[in-house]
């Protein structure tokens, strides 16, 4: 009995594995049509139909970067699965395709398949070198300093630099060849300064300057308003979040189990002790307003009367609030899930945002960095800060609803800004001292 359930399974898992093998052409052209698809949506999209390249985009460095990789892993993908579906109809012969119709699986049919091949091709055949051009390109020497965000793929880039020949035996003559030139080796009978004249006014008088010069503009008002809008959803959506999910969403569900009286109306002590402040000051007011316009004073119960009155009011008011507060922890948790998902689907808005931030700061003078720099530290780290982030926990606290521990408050006061402080200065000395000195300079000497 086990050796015939055994064996059962053994049929079973072959069956399936042979059903695999039988399905692998269709399989395979599936997903290399599939990649050649976002391919496609990726020219649509973002480069007007037209191939991806740097030369025809109007992106940053970073940018052109990340559609590259994608780029190239789709590429990848398409070429490994076209190639599995050449070796897997070869394979199959017309036995396996009877058998296959016995099996159940329907093949789809020859049109289909050409158009999805002829539509595979033209995707692909954008971005493939042909056999000159291989060829021409391995025997040219290779540039010196090639940019880092060249045009040219990795795939390109090892073709290009495959070495054909072998490599020569070292000599004297290639060693006084490739020795670094030194200033004295590099002047030249003009000085250097008349030369880059000539050759600023020959870019100036060059007719095609100004096509550059309008391109160079409409590419960083292009990045302005991506930039622009993309920080201003950053504040609104996260805005907009959290009113909507506390009044649709979670602000029926704090109600319905809020609704009754007997609920709780302090969430903490503090609340407590302000409502009890409150009654004290309004009692004082009635005795104070009485003695003021020479009344009678009042009894008894007509006291107490007004302070039941009051409590009630009050514990009306309190209850609101604790309510208020317990909704601003769930709809704060919709905001930031809205915040971390903004992120995640605008990868390429970052890096526009980031290198139009690089822009701004390093177009900066050194005294406006100098002025910057003090100007945040002193908010956050100086002197006067500890009375901001006090203000700023206090606030926090009252938001979600939880009382003010002063022994945390004065915790944090003690030791976050001492840690901003440390990693500023540490910023200061390791960046900011090697990409601009001067401004380092500056903020040393506005700082005395």
């Amino acid at each position: 009995m086990k050796n015939s359930v055994f064996s059962q399974k053994i049929y079973s898992f072959l069956l399936a594995a042979y059903r695999w093998y039988l399905q692998t052409p269709e399989r395979s052209l599936h997903e290399a049509y599939d990649a050649a698809l976002k391919i496609k949506e990726i020219e649509d999209k973002h480069f007007s139909g037209n191939k991806i390249d740097i030369d025809s985009a109007t992106y940053s460095n970073s940018v052109m970067d990340y559609f590259e990789s994608d780029l190239n892993k789709l590429l990848k993908i398409a070429k490994m699965r076209l190639t599995e579906f050449r070796a897997s109809r070869w394979f199959l012969n017309e036995e396996n395709q009877k058998a296959a119709q016995k099996a159940g699986i329907e093949h789809p049919s020859p049109s289909l398949v050409l158009e999805k091949l002829n539509f595979i091709d033209q995707v692909i055949s954008k971005y493939t070198i042909s056999s000159d051009q291989i060829t021409s390109n391995a025997l040219a020497v290779k540039p010196p300093n090639l940019p880092i965000n060249s045009a040219i793929s990795d795939d390109k880039f090892l073709l290009v630099n495959t070495p054909t020949l072998p490599p020569k035996i070292p000599t004297q003559d290639s060693e006084k060849k490739s020795k670094p030139k030194g200033k004295v080796d590099t002047t030249g009978v003009l000085p250097r300064s008349i030369l880059s004249t000539i050759t600023r006014l020959q870019v100036e008088l060059d007719p095609n300057s100004e096509k550059e010069v309008i391109q160079n503009f409409r590419q960083t008002q292009r990045r302005t308003i991506i930039s622009i809008r993309f920080i201003l959803l950053l504040i609104i959506i996260p805005l907009l979040t959290h009113q909507i999910a506390k009044a649709f969403v979670v602000g029926p569900s704090v109600e319905h189990f809020r609704s009754s009286d007997q609920m709780q109306i302090f969430i903490n002590s503090e609340m407590e002790e302000e409502a009890l402040e409150e009654l004290e000051r309004f009692e004082e007011k009635l005795k104070f307003e009485n003695l003021i316009i020479n009344a009678p004073p009042l009894s008894p119960e007509q006291m107490e009367a007004k302070m039941t009155d009051k409590a009630v009011e009050l514990a009306k008011e309190f209850r609101q609030e604790s309510s208020n507060a317990i909704k601003n922890v769930f709809a704060d948790m919709f905001s930031v899930g809205a915040f971390i998902w903004l992120l995640l689907v605008s990868k390429s808005s970052i890096a526009v945002v980031k290198d139009f931030f690089d822009n701004i700061v390093y177009g900066l003078s050194d005294s406006a960095k100098a002025f910057i720099i003090i100007l945040f530290t002193d908010i956050f780290v100086g002197f006067h800060s500890p009375h901001g982030w006090e203000v700023l926990l206090e606030g926090v606290s009252r938001h979600w609803g939880l009382p003010a521990n002063r022994d945390f408050i004065f915790l944090f006061i003690a030791t976050f800004p001492v840690i901003l402080d440390t990693i500023f200065k540490y910023w200061i000395f390791r960046y900011l001292n090697r990409i601009s000195p001067s401004a380092v300079a500056t903020y040393r000497n506005m700082n005395e």
